[in-house]
């Protein structure tokens, strides 16, 4: 039995009063079955890309062998069922981020190019030569370079609010940089390399009382946290399907509807047209006219899958059990005296980011490697994150909500060996 329908059974007033069995749950991943360099596989890196349910895996086995046809167009039965299937996941999402209505969800190839569209259509647009786009140092490189290119496009001015010591951002320097010429603050919710959660709440009220927009990079935020758009009225929210342990290739752009009616294509082809001449082309409506051409089919259909998948285990359930994962693996790791914690924020997802002092985060990840643990060593690309703490590089231990203090031991086991083998 898989832990869904375990969870579902078992729970009559919902998977949110249900106990969490982590290791029902990790039955229903079939990748932590098997052994790296013979030991068995701790894997570290869900911040980077998350593992994947069967129930995901299945969805798309089968609706490549059973039920596959292109979208929109088919009069005949296997389309009408695949365009069925594909809206159902719109509505999926619209529902898991509390949005409005399923046409203020657009299905892109990931975060990066939600940011991208935003940037080339509604900054290209609406923005001019000085009018200043507000950025935190947390920010994932893909929350950088759009609005860099978009400043040397339009002229645009970028602005950085600072962090503090242990991560968090500071909210009376932020609000100093919102002024008349700001025209955007595009922020994460959680930090990818720090882990650091962001008052969102209060990001967002201080930018509207200004007339300010908001987008929000939601990647690090959906596996771990409720999130309801209404409620914290962004503007803008985007997210990868990869990292909701949903397929990789397949992401999503939440916008207001007035916004993204305002909003010129991001892209030409078919799909996102009503009618087309040589003289004139006729756009579609939202969200169709930002989906040119034929979509990652299955991949939206694997990310509603992951939704249903996340949403029967409960969103509260499985953030509860991370952080208790988190505050475990956190207080062994400060028994290490040579380690160095690199994001200390009061509130955090659940990634640890550190250093070893005088081994480089490469040798740390080999070796850890070699002992089965997959962690990511690098700057995580948020290079201005690495530098504000005086690091090139760090170590990242990420927790899914497969993850167990357990295997948070064998973490602090293999960090011991690594400082064996460096004396």
């Amino acid at each position: 039995m898989s832990a869904t329908a375990d969870v579902l059974r078992s729970s009559r007033n919902g998977p949110e009063t249900a106990a969490f069995d982590v290791w029902r749950v990790r039955e229903d991943f079939p990748i932590l079955k098997q052994k790296i360099y013979d030991r068995p596989l701790v894997f570290l890196d869900s911040a980077a890309s998350a593992q994947k349910p069967r129930v995901v895996i299945e969805a798309i086995r089968y609706r490549y062998a059973a039920e596959y046809a292109n979208i929109h167009r088919g009069v005949y039965y296997l389309s009408q069922r695949t365009t069925q299937a594909f809206e159902d996941a719109r509505t999926k999402v619209q529902r898991f981020l509390n949005a409005r209505e399923a046409r203020e969800i657009v299905f892109v190839r990931g975060a990066t190019e939600a940011i991208n569209l935003v940037a080339q259509s509604y900054g290209r647009t609406f923005f001019g030569e000085g009018d200043e786009i507000v950025l935190s140092t947390m920010e994932h490189h893909s929350n950088i370079v759009p609005w860099q290119m978009l400043r040397e496009q339009k002229g645009v001015v970028l602005r950085v609010a600072p962090i503090n010591d242990a991560g968090e951002l500071l909210l009376e320097e932020y609000e100093k940089l919102l002024g008349p010429k700001t025209k955007l603050v595009a922020i994460t919710h959680c930090s990818n390399a720090l882990g650091t959660i962001t008052p969102l709440p209060e990001v967002i009220r201080l930018a509207h009382d200004r007339g300010i927009r908001v987008l929000v990079d939601g990647c690090q935020a959906v596996p771990h946290l409720k999130v309801d758009v209404q409620e914290l009225d962004c503007d803008f929210y985007v997210f990868s399907g990869h990292k909701l342990y949903g397929p990789s290739g397949i992401g999503v752009l939440y916008g207001k509807a007035e916004l993204l009616e305002a909003m010129p294509p991001y892209q030409g082809g078919g799909e996102m047209i009503i009618s087309v001449t040589f003289e004139k082309t006729e756009y579609n409506a939202i969200p169709y006219k930002f989906e040119a051409g034929t979509p990652h089919i299955t991949g939206a259909i694997g990310l509603g899958t992951a939704i249903d998948y996340v949403t029967a285990l409960g969103t509260e359930r499985i953030a509860a059990h991370e952080q208790a994962v988190l505050a475990h693996a956190t207080e062994r790791l400060k028994e290490i005296n040579s380690l160095r914690l690199i994001g200390t924020a009061e509130h955090k997802v659940s990634i640890l980011s550190f250093t070893i002092n005088d081994v480089h985060p490469h040798d740390v990840g080999t070796i850890l490697d070699r002992e089965g643990i997959a962690v990511r060593a690098g700057h995580h690309c948020a290079q201005p994150v690495m530098e504000r703490f005086g690091a090139p590089a760090t170590v990242r231990a990420s927790f899914g909500l497969y993850n167990t203090t357990e295997e948070a031991d064998v973490l602090v086991t293999g960090i011991r060996k690594v400082l064996e083998i460096f004396g």
